[in-house]
């Protein structure tokens, strides 16, 4: 039996060894009675355990002696030795200021911590064990300024990365710790401080001290840099509350530069409301605000929102936009040029952003560019057009087409000045884009645009120069402009109307004198009443997309209408501005059949027809022009079932109106025949000139089923349940064409009565939504637009011609 206890004995003592020799364990003190005592420090003493041929490291408890904590038990003395040495220089400021110590896991913790750091001082290993009591000690007072080894940080550098605001109160009131010691990386306890999660250390900091607050470490960034590039929020509002400076430059500029390149949202936002200043501030290296840095289209938005520069340029001379497009940022390169950056901006080398685009073979940006007003002729200093710089860096096939197309259209300064070559042989420049003289170049591909198809359309959009000015005699004349609806599609109509603006040199408010509008017309028709630019609406329409398509149908109504408000005023009335005269068409829905309602800018022509329905209940009448507010005949006319709720009684237009034509010539005829009653036939005036504009043909496509019937099998109940789709599918969209047999009529009609009628829309690649919000959806839909444009153009020659005419 002796022999098996022994054996045990010694099984145990060797799994202990194997196990874990430094784990804490409370003992008996009596069980050492038979062992030899080899080191005694305090209340740490070395035992020689002979049955188990170990050396044990016990912590007597000094409140109880009989018992105490087993710390190491090792089986070489060598190490125990030293292990005890690093033991009982670091234990006794804390069992004897602490009762929280003399427990198994707070020793298990502490002795780790021990043998883990050992360069670490008394402060540092209580920083970490977090107990109150122990800064008050002489050792661990001693060593408050202490460094370790390691990173060279001391106790406050630890207490702010653990983020423990308690410990921070203990070592600058009474252990007076200083604030501008810096680590190994130069880095203060305010670098520390921001890189943990809690703010209310930093706010503590800086109520003590503001030494080190500015100061930069090794790497050039003060703590308000870090905090930026780290994208802590509320540690960059603390650090402007202790007063941080924003004007300290690090290695990427200021610290709102930081937060740019880190695309730190709010961190660059809390910076600017603190100093506005700092949104048109200059980094060190390439002399670029801050919006030259945004890498992303929400950081764009942001700074531009705030009124940075768009047009602003860096040392180079490069704009924003060179930079985006640059780094192919394209939904950045959108939000630039919705917000009115210039396309044909020169930058280093003279470089336009669409030679930047060419040279990258980014057809995207390419098209976002043109149909955003670049020129393909431009030059930059070397001589060298986009067109050129395409034909030498682009790929094979594309070069060719390049080539091919300047041959056929001319293109002055298509490629540098070339030494020996006759400027006979270089290509003439090109005629007007409606001029019918010019060479014909090849059809222009929508399903397959290639580099050529850039050129052709940016050559039709150029005006080389005006086909006419207006005239000094007053229109005898009336000429009427008629807007469809469709939602964001509008910016269709947009792209027209600069195009007409552009050809014709005159604004479109000074070349009608009717406009009708319906849905997205409506709001159109109303911008050009205000005298809006078309330019600065399709920026509008980019920017509405984002604030008012959120969410899931239907849509909040509250940013429509703010942005309505915004646009047209809060308390702007519908007769504030007189000419030229305009109509929104609304549905009345509290009525059964529902009625179509104009909304004006003048009184509404009294008729001599029979009311239309007999009145058997009494129904409000609708506002007057002169008490009706802008922006609610806007929100009236543009609510679209599904997408919007209804606005009071008014739906939509379009379900009754959507393309206004029709309706506005019943409206002037009415108009002019209330004239002639009332004996002021001398202010009437002949319609001569009516302009259709739409928002783009969708495809058409084949559908397979509209059969409703009751069903006898899950077969059919399927086919039935897809051909009702189908079905109300087609009943909106039939009631809701603009196209069609409207257009006929619209067109018959004025060939009748001698009018010239012009429907320009448009035929689009694929169907796109009211509610389209992609960009490069919505940049192909206007490019599509400028192919439509450059291949109507003797259309669009003649309409600008009867325009200008008196």
């Amino acid at each position: 039996m002796q022999f098996f206890g022994r054996l045990v004995n010694t099984l145990s003592g060797v799994t202990n060894l194997f196990s874990n020799p430094f784990r804490v364990k409370e003992v008996a003190v009596a069980d050492y009675t038979s062992s030899d005592r080899v080191r005694e420090e305090g209340q740490l003493i070395l035992f020689q355990n002979t049955p188990n041929r170990t050396w044990d490291c016990v912590l007597v408890n000094p409140r109880s002696p009989q018992s105490g904590f087993r710390l190491f038990q090792l089986g070489l003395e060598a190490d125990a030795l030293v292990n005890f040495q690093q033991y009982s220089s670091q234990l006794l400021p804390f069992y004897e200021s602490s009762p929280q110590v003399l427990h198994t896991e707070v020793l298990q913790h502490l002795t780790d911590l021990i043998r883990n750091h050992p360069s670490w001082s008394v402060a540092h290993l209580a920083v970490e064990l977090g107990i109150r009591e122990c800064f008050h000690h002489s050792r661990v007072i001693s060593c408050a300024n202490c460094t370790e080894n390691e990173e060279g940080c001391t106790p406050l550098h630890l207490a702010c990365r653990k983020g423990d605001g308690e410990i921070l109160v203990e070592l600058v009131q009474y252990c007076h710790a200083q604030m501008d010691v810096t680590d190994n990386k130069g880095e203060t306890v305010f670098h520390y401080a921001v890189q943990g999660d809690n703010s209310q250390v930093l706010q503590l900091l800086g109520k003590n001290a503001v030494a080190g607050l500015n100061q930069v470490n090794n790497q050039g960034l003060t703590p308000l840099h870090l905090a930026c590039q780290l994208g802590k929020q509320e540690m960059v509002r603390v650090l402007l509350l202790c007063n941080a400076r924003c004007n300290i430059m690090g290695p990427n500029g200021y610290p709102i530069h930081s937060a740019m390149k880190f695309s730190q949202k709010g961190c660059a936002e809390m910076i600017i409301s603190m100093d506005s200043s700092q949104i048109h501030s200059k980094d060190p290296r390439y002399g670029a605000s801050p919006l030259h840095w945004a890498k992303n289209a929400e950081m764009a938005r942001m700074l531009l929102k705030r009124g940075c520069n768009v047009n602003s340029t860096s040392s180079a001379g490069n704009t924003a936009l060179h930079v985006a497009v640059m780094r192919n940022r394209f939904d950045c390169a959108i939000v630039l040029l919705t917000h009115g950056a210039n396309a044909d901006a020169h930058g280093e080398h003279g470089n336009t952003p669409l030679h930047l685009a060419m040279s990258k073979d980014n057809m995207e940006m390419i098209k976002a560019l043109i149909v955003f007003g670049a020129e393909v002729d431009t030059p930059n200093d070397f001589g060298e057009t986009p067109t050129f710089l395409a034909s030498k860096i682009s790929r094979l096939d594309t070069r060719k087409a390049i080539l091919t197309l300047l041959r056929t259209v001319g293109a002055e300064y298509c490629s540098p000045p070339i030494h020996g070559v006759p400027a006979e042989q270089g290509f003439a420049a090109p005629h007007h884009p409606f001029s019918l003289e010019r060479a014909q170049p090849p059809p222009i591909s929508l399903n397959n645009l290639e580099l050529q198809d850039l050129m052709h359309i940016s050559r039709a959009r150029k005006p080389a120069f005006i086909l006419g000015s207006m005239r000094d005699e007053k229109r005898t004349h009336d000429h009427l402009l008629c807007l469809d609806g469709g939602g964001v599609k509008g910016l269709i109509i947009i792209q027209l109307l600069i195009a007409i603006e552009k050809a014709s040199g005159v604004a479109t408010k000074d070349l009608f004198d009717w406009v009708a509008g319906t849905s997205t017309g409506g709001i159109l028709a109303l911008a050009i009443l205000h005298g809006k630019s078309m330019a600065y609406m399709r920026g509008v329409y980019f920017r509405m997309k984002d604030e008012v398509f959120r969410g899931s149908r239907p849509y909040e109504s509250g940013p429509l209408e703010e942005f309505l408000k915004r646009e047209f005023g809060e308390h702007t009335k519908m007769t504030d501005v007189k000419k030229p005269k305009v109509m929104l068409t609304g549905t009345l829905s509290d009525r059964q059949p529902a009625e179509l309602h104009l909304f004006r800018n003048y009184d509404a022509p009294e008729t001599v027809r029979e009311p239309r329905f007999n009145q058997n209940v009494n129904l409000r009448p609708p506002a007057q022009p002169s008490d009706q507010l802008v922006w609610r005949a806007a929100r009236s006319s543009g609510a679209a079932p599904t997408y919007f709720r209804p606005n009071g009684r008014f739906l939509d237009g379009g379900l009754l109106a959507n393309n206004p034509t029709l309706d506005a010539m019943t409206e002037i005829h009415e108009y002019n025949q209330d004239l002639i009653r009332k004996g002021q036939a001398n202010k009437v005036k002949k319609l001569s000139i009516v302009v259709s504009l739409g928002t783009g043909r969708s495809p058409q496509v084949p559908v397979t089923c509209v059969d409703v019937f009751r069903p006898s099998n899950p077969w059919e109940l399927a086919k039935t349940v897809f051909g009702a789709k189908e079905l109300g599918k087609m009943v909106v969209d039939c009631c809701t064409d603009p196209d069609g047999r409207a257009v006929d009529r619209a067109r018959a009609w004025c060939e009748m009565v001698g009018i010239q009628y012009f429907r320009l829309n448009p035929q689009l690649g694929t169907d796109i939504m009211l509610d389209e919000v992609s960009d490069t959806v919505l940049v192909n839909a206007l490019w599509e637009t400028e192919v439509y444009i450059y291949e109507h153009r003797e259309e669009f020659q003649k309409l600008i011609q009867l325009l200008l005419s008196p």
